[in-house]
């Protein structure tokens, strides 16, 4: 990236102060040269400097530094970008519940990034009311949109049944999160549709972007979708032969984004450690199968201000994915006291508690504990359901703990309102439940954790105890570059201006590493939040 010019030049413009220097830096699709004047450095750009011989005359000042433009589209991966219609390599991840809205999801779409819907614990009829949402929007100007797919742990049935939705209506493009291995339902979205192109390679008209966290479910995402899962999809009449064929020259997902310490379901991992390894096997796995396309690998957890988005990038991530600090912006569908508490936020401020989809397993997703004590009674529920094998075994002095401090009202009572809830999501439960009291125990204590997130969501001052926010901590690195600027409050925070705020200043924070290599006196200078019309002088990619 460095600027191949003579080490001598002739300055037109006047001495530049400090301040110009960061300007010059921070106007990214432009060239940057500093040149010695015998009274401090200058700055310049292409507009302000002739380039002549090479051998200096009395006019002519000594090049101490240079670095090429970097556009906010030549970050990340280009592949990526032509994959899925995009500008920028930048994804909005899908947080459950709507708490990806479609605000949030058009946001991303119209200003070439994209989004997810959080589609994640939302009941079927709220699905459907989001794709036509998104639909209808993108008639009139046409952008980028996607669905989550979360694994329904347990419940086959609705996953068939969201596939069905998604392949019915249209919807190309899916974030499968929280999987454990393939499916049939994830397989069917794959393989459907998929044909032979003029070119003579498989055309997959409906994409997948998996995201995890362990080598080994890489490995499954990466690798051609299951034989038996194939014949068994043929044998009811889901997939064509043809389709089934074709399958095995094609990996399940088109990315991978490899979450590290993130919100909601997280392994926790260190990001350092975890997007080498997923590359190593990308890596592996392309040269096995030989897929004409290579297979995208991006970052998420922790992504929350330039200098993490530049590192991500240096490790060479073909894009990045933000969900915590999107939840805070005015997109949100959430309350506005959840957005307060994640404005206040610091790194430390999170903790992990059981998952509602994976409670019997032992599963857990990361939420804010600042605020809220959902996280210690969520681990009280768990620890009761550990030592019990049914509600009547449960210790009388639990039981009325449980019933008073966290369920606010009889156990009893509470699996009515459970029965009325399944019998429309998913009524094999219900089965299971009545043959099984375990089962029906875990399905009452799963009603607490569902729950909690909508109580946050809809901001229910009696409940306020109870928010389960979903948050890592990367809430804490952002409200620490935040603070001061307009974008401390949530007021000021909306997801096109913090996007645009990540993308350009990890532009300059890499090209300020690469002068500071060449001129040490530059390192230091750190990109500071913008409004969207600074951002708009430091790109003109941006609208």
């Amino acid at each position: 990236m460095f600027e191949s010019l003579p080490s001598w030049w002739r300055a037109t413009s006047p001495h530049v102060s400090t301040l110009d220097i960061r300007d010059a830096l921070e106007t990214i699709d432009r060239p940057f040269y500093l040149v010695d004047t015998g009274n401090g450095p200058e700055a310049h750009t292409s507009g302000e400097l002739r380039i002549g011989c090479d051998k200096p005359g009395e006019d002519w000042l000594p090049l101490l530094a240079s670095v090429r433009p970097l556009p906010i589209s030549n970050l990340g991966s280009r592949s990526f970008l032509k994959r899925h219609g995009l500008r920028f390599p930048y994804v909005m991840g899908a947080m459950a519940n709507g708490i990806t809205s479609e605000a949030m999801v058009e946001a991303a779409g119209k200003n070439g990034m994209i989004g997810f819907f959080g589609s994640g614990g939302c009941s079927f009829t709220r699905i459907v009311e989001a794709i036509d949402r998104l639909t209808e929007a993108a008639k009139a100007e046409p952008f980028p949109f996607g669905f989550n797919f979360l694994h329904h742990h347990g419940a086959p049935e609705a996953e068939m049944k969201l596939c069905q939705l998604y392949l019915d209506r249209g919807i190309r493009c899916v974030s499968a999160a929280a999987f454990l291995t393939m499916t049939s339902a994830l397989v069917r979205y794959r393989v459907s549709g998929i044909h032979l192109g003029a070119d003579g390679h498989v055309v997959v008209p409906n994409k997948v972007i998996a995201k995890l966290s362990r080598e080994e479910l890489a490995e499954k995402f990466m690798s051609p979708p299951p034989a038996d899962i194939l014949n068994k999809l043929h044998a009811d009449g889901f997939i064509t032969a043809n389709e089934m064929a074709l399958a095995a020259r094609i990996p399940m997902a088109d990315d991978i984004t490899a979450e590290a310490d993130s919100g909601g379901h997280t392994d926790n991992r260190p990001a350092l450690a975890l997007l080498p390894a997923i590359q190593a096997v990308r890596e592996r796995l392309m040269e096995a199968h030989g897929y004409p396309e290579k297979i995208g690998v991006g970052l998420a957890g922790g992504i929350s201000a330039p200098v993490s988005a530049a590192a991500a990038f240096a490790m060479g991530a073909d894009y990045i994915l933000t969900g915590t600090i999107n939840q805070a912006c005015r997109e949100a569908g959430t309350s506005d006291k959840v957005k307060a508490l994640l404005a206040q936020a610091r790194q430390a401020d999170v903790t992990m508690a059981p998952a509602a989809d994976m409670f019997e397993m032992g599963g857990k997703v990361q939420v804010l504990k600042r605020g809220t004590m959902f996280a210690m009674r969520a681990a009280k529920l768990y620890s009761v359901y550990q030592n019990a094998k049914s509600l009547e075994g449960i210790p009388e002095a639990d039981r009325a703990f449980v019933e008073q401090k966290i369920l606010g009202k009889p156990m009893d009572e509470v699996w009515q309102n459970t029965k009325k809830f399944f019998e429309d999501r998913d009524p094999t439960q219900i089965k299971k439940a009545e043959t099984d009291p375990r089962h029906k125990m875990a399905l009452i204590f799963r009603s607490y954790l569902g729950q909690a997130s909508l109580w946050a969501i809809q901001g229910l001052p009696e409940r306020a105890g109870d928010y389960q926010i979903w948050c890592g901590p990367a809430i804490g690195a952002f409200n620490a570059w935040t603070k001061d600027t307009h974008l401390a409050e949530t007021s000021g925070r909306d997801v096109t201006t913090v996007a645009f705020n990540i993308l350009i200043g990890a532009a300059v924070e890499a090209r300020s590493r690469i002068l500071a290599s060449q001129y040490p006196s530059l390192a230091g200078i750190r990109f500071l939040p913008k409004t969207m019309p600074e951002l708009r002088r430091c790109s003109r990619e941006i609208g």
